[in-house]
Order: structure tokens, then C-alpha cells, then sequence
């Protein structure tokens, strides 16, 4: 049986044009889904700036945005077990909510 999910097992290439390899830094996240799709809004929140610019959307199926939680989860765990813990908030008189990320 194994020796058959091997023989399924495709080699993937993935490329990356230059722009999209630089990256866009984001602050906040705001996402909403239906019964189909995940969207999620990658924005970033210029301090004290009165709006924000959404710097990419990404549309997803439930499954796949299950998917990149358990992957988000498990790099956090193994980044916290090398770092440490990553505090939830910047300042402690603050609470979670004060928080750009949401």
C-alpha cells in the first residue's frame, strides 16, 4: 500500500515571481466565510491613520482554510518551542481585543 502513495506522490514546483517574493507586511486580518469559501483580508493599519488598504485577499475552500490552521498552528508551536512563548498583546494593561489582528 505504501509503495502505491508513492507512485501517486507528485513533485510540485512552485514559482515565485519577485514581486510576490518581497512580500506585503499586514497588521490585520478580517475574515468571513459562507457555506463554500473562506475570505480572508490581509490589511495593514498605519498607526493613528484614520483608514486601511487591504494588501491582498485570499479566497479559500473550508477544507484548505482548516488546512492552513492546523499549518499556522504548527509552525507557532515549533517557532514558540525554539523562541518562546509569543505574548498575545504588546502591552499587558491592554486587553486581546485592543489588538490590531482580529
Amino acid at each position: 500500500m505504501v509503495d502505491k502513495l508513492k507512485e501517486r506522490e507528485i513533485k510540485l514546483e512552485i514559482q515565485m515571481d519577485d514581486q510576490v517574493a518581497s512580500g506585503q507586511y499586514i497588521n490585520m486580518v478580517v475574515v468571513n466565510h459562507n457555506d463554500s469559501e473562506f475570505v480572508i483580508d490581509c490589511i495593514y493599519v498605519q498607526p493613528q491613520a484614520p483608514k486601511a488598504r487591504v494588501q491582498s485577499r485570499l479566497i479559500t475552500s473550508p477544507r484548505h482554510a482548516k488546512r492552513l490552521l492546523a499549518a499556522l498552528q504548527s509552525n507557532i508551536e515549533r517557532y514558540e518551542k525554539h523562541f518562546g512563548a509569543i505574548a498575545m498583546v504588546a502591552d499587558e494593561s491592554k486587553s486581546f481585543v485592543d489588538t490590531p489582528i482580529h
